[in-house]
């Protein structure tokens, strides 16, 4: 949730807002009326699109809302929420444009693909790190996360230190190219969280990757 920092929601009214699925949507919270009478809650999808859904309750009531850009307002703690309504994106940037710019921004994902049984990076891959690094130019990143994976084929001891090297590798790489190394932190998963779910012992091209997370 996004609270208006000039504003204290009402007491009963915060507490009663249950969220789900909080990783796939953006609940912005407007307190009006001399920050005490009302509540305007509006559902935003992520920025990959997804939605969740947040069930609003009051004294008088409570709701649901599931759809991007719906809203409903709670008058005061004794008001069930109004029924819900989508408001356009030009309402939502003029009701609610600083608390969007209080939000932090979302991290940036890249997925890196390597040849078979090795930590050389194909060719489409490769012209993917001048992005990671203009990614963490831009941000002024401190935490970036660099982290191998492997197929399912061969023996999982082996495909754990082969992950790592795939992301050592990558890591080494930043670093050369001018990311301090204390910012990148490196983990492996071996076969173990595969992107495209196999049997043992299958050659996946797009499970020899490594993932690298720019924050």
């Amino acid at each position: 949730m996004v609270f208006n920092p000039y504003c204290r929601l009402p007491r009963n009214i915060h507490e009663k807002c249950r969220l789900s699925a909080l990783l796939f949507f953006f609940v912005l919270n407007l307190a009006l009326a001399g920050c005490a009478k009302q509540t305007t809650v509006v559902l935003l999808p992520d920025p990959s699109g997804k939605v969740g859904k947040v069930n609003v309750a009051s004294d008088g009531g409570s709701i649901d809302i599931t759809h991007a850009r719906e809203t409903t307002i709670v008058k005061d703690r004794q008001s069930a929420p109004s029924t819900p309504e989508i408001i356009s994106d030009a309402a939502i940037m003029r009701d609610f444009s600083e608390a969007l710019n209080i939000l932090p921004q979302q991290p940036v994902h890249f997925i890196l693909y390597f040849f078979r049984d090795s930590n050389r990076l194909t060719d489409a891959s490769e012209k993917i790190i001048p992005e990671i690094l203009a990614a963490a130019e831009k941000r002024g990143s401190k935490n970036i996360s660099v982290i191998g994976h492997t197929d399912t084929a061969g023996n999982p001891v082996y495909n754990m230190r082969l992950s790592m090297k795939r992301a050592q590798f990558i890591a080494d790489t930043l670093t050369q190219k001018g990311i301090n190394a204390v910012d990148i932190k490196t983990t492996s998963h071996g076969e173990n969280n595969p992107l495209i779910q196999t049997k043992d012992n299958v050659h996946e091209p797009k499970n020899r990757r490594v993932e690298v997370v720019v924050r």
